[in-house]
């Protein structure tokens, strides 16, 4: 996961304006705010996700998919990458 660590700062920024937006969510719920206020701090916060997720996918394709390997092992570990990334992926839009 070197390339969460290298990021690090600027991810978690990202999950502490998350976490803000979440709040805000949740005071709007508990003060009974209108539902358009509602559903646009949940838009928000689900484009904020989608930033975060894409972020880190990105950073797993560079380091784990896209590396300069050549032998057998690197296209097998490679492969194996890019299928737990399918995977995660279909899980992630479910």
């Amino acid at each position: 996961m070197a390339h969460t660590t290298k990021d690090k700062r600027k991810l978690i920024d990202r999950v502490r304006r998350i976490r803000g937006q979440i709040d805000a969510i949740e005071k709007a719920l508990d003060e009974e705010k209108d539902c358009s206020s509602i559903l646009h701090h949940i838009a928000g916060c689900r484009g904020a996700m989608n930033g975060l997720m894409a972020e880190v996918v990105e950073g797993h394709i560079r380091s784990h998919i896209l590396t300069n390997g050549d032998g057998p092992d690197d296209k097998q570990a490679q492969a194996q990458a890019a299928e737990d990334l399918i995977d995660l992926v279909k899980s992630y839009l479910k």
